[in-house]
């Protein structure tokens, strides 16, 4: 088999976590978000995925995450990171989807109309629908997966930097926009003032998912240099790629005014300034749009073939027909379940009554979930350094010893506890009680189940899987 070589594991790495949604949210922070980003990278992004890499090569069978907590805390905690993992979706979905109803508008030329609270939430919603629909009737992934990177990621990337340098060019440093004169002093969030900080668990939250690079290690050339420095060239790319467009973007749009669920907004304000066409930022809102569409198609069954694999080790009850699978290996059962769940957190809209404040909420309700399953992956790199000691490892944080390894599990969790820690305290309250709330339910939820699991469970999936 042919190995890959260290540029396109590179690329291959980039392509996992690179979006355009997040530009917005970064140029919400100014110039902070070179801070907080080489803080994501440090603290967070560089331990996830040193951790992956480990974990994915001591135990590479199917399950993941899953199965390295299963391994190194137990079934329960197993259970509960399958199900983290994929309920997160929940609100991840809904945070994704909600960016649809703005390019819509501004694909067809009203712009007005992108922070209408209820016909964001009713497109979510119908086009959520279609989106599960087509899913259990078509491989939707495997259609569209390709086409949606190109038009809702690399071509508007490309697009919104060209516009931004053009009108950095043209005015130099906007005195309308979100930018001020630079100096170091901005690199630091003013004491008196910390509200910036709840931006900082959403420009880390640009990195969730760069564990899955682990996958390519088996396939990597010298993994044990390779991986390790790739991973690092691919950080830095990310890094720079996001804080060009994200000061960019912030030098573009008026104070104030910035829509962090409306990356068309930059582009039609570019148009504007540059005295270009609209027609311009009506494209690439559509291209958007239908980018993100394939996108979100392609992500509906990922998560939820993991729940199919827990609920076949009887984890769930039979009749929730977890374990039953349709022609594409994905249950209709768990992506309607799933479709039930973020239908729920559309409600969200009318509960918070702003647009900006739900796209907020419900990455910080993503960012939260997903990273208590990161705390149980840390605290089991740890632990299966103790408990297999000698397995062979085609990656290991660290010559020898363990201490890197425990170095590694220490910051991730110390970052992960002060970053939810930060966003909570700049958060207005009403909107807390909702991200605690809500991530305290889909923590417990799963712990509920399995105390209430039963040796019958297993039996009748067995039984229903030999048919």
């Amino acid at each position: 088999m042919n190995k890959l070589a260290l540029g396109t594991f590179i690329g291959m790495t980039m392509a996992l976590v690179a979006n355009v949604r997040s530009i917005p949210t970064m140029s919400a922070a100014g110039w902070l978000q070179i801070t907080f980003m080489i803080f994501a990278v440090l603290f967070f992004a560089w331990p996830v995925t040193a951790i992956a890499g480990e974990l994915s090569t001591l135990l590479p069978g199917e399950g993941g995450p899953q199965l390295w907590v299963k391994k190194g805390l137990g079934e329960r905690w197993g259970m509960v990171t399958a199900w983290l993992l994929w309920a997160m979706m929940f609100a991840g979905m809904v945070m994704v989807a909600t960016g649809l109803w703005p390019m819509l508008c501004i694909a067809f030329g009203r712009p007005e109309l992108t922070g209408d609270i209820f016909y964001s939430m009713i497109c979510v919603l119908v086009l959520y629908w279609i989106i599960t629909i087509l899913n259990l009737n078509f491989n939707m992934a495997k259609i569209g997966g390709n086409i949606g990177v190109w038009l809702g990621i690399y071509i508007p990337a490309v697009m919104i930097f060209v516009l931004g340098i053009a009108v950095a060019f043209k005015i130099g440093l906007n005195p309308l926009g979100g930018l001020d004169v630079f100096s170091f002093a901005k690199l630091v969030p003013n004491i008196a003032d910390m509200s910036s900080l709840k931006y900082l668990v959403a420009i880390a939250f640009i990195f969730t998912g760069i564990e899955i690079s682990s996958v390519f290690i088996p396939q990597l050339e010298n993994p044990v240099k390779n991986y390790p420095k790739g991973l690092m060239a691919a950080l830095i790319a990310m890094v720079v790629i996001n804080l060009a467009n994200g000061l960019l973007v912030a030098n573009v749009v008026p104070k104030g005014t910035l829509e962090l669920a409306n990356v068309a907004q930059p582009v039609l304000i570019a148009c504007q300034i540059l005295g270009l066409p609209t027609i311009i930022a009506n494209i690439f809102a559509f291209m958007v749009f239908i980018g993100v569409m394939l996108q979100l198609s392609a992500w509906v069954t990922g998560p939820a073939r993991s729940m199919t694999q827990v609920a076949r080790e009887g984890l769930f009850p039979a009749w929730f027909n977890f374990h039953k699978v349709n022609k594409f290996g994905v249950s209709k059962s768990v992506i309607f379940a799933q479709s039930i769940g973020i239908s729920l957190f559309t409600l969200l809209y009318v509960v918070i009554g702003n647009v900006n404040a739900v796209f907020l909420t419900l990455t910080n309700v993503t960012a939260v979930v997903y990273s208590i399953a990161y705390i149980f992956i840390a605290i089991a790199i740890v632990k299966l350094r103790y408990d297999m000691p000698n397995a062979e490892r085609a990656y290991r944080i660290g010559k020898s010893g363990n201490g890197l390894a425990i170095l590694y599990a220490v910051l991730l969790i110390a970052s992960i506890v002060g970053m939810t820690a930060a966003t909570l305290s700049t958060t207005a309250m009403h909107d807390v009680i909702i991200i605690v709330v809500i991530s305290l339910v889909l923590f417990f939820a799963p712990l509920v189940i399995y105390a209430f699991k039963k040796p019958s469970w297993k039996e009748r999936i067995d039984a229903d899987l030999k048919k």
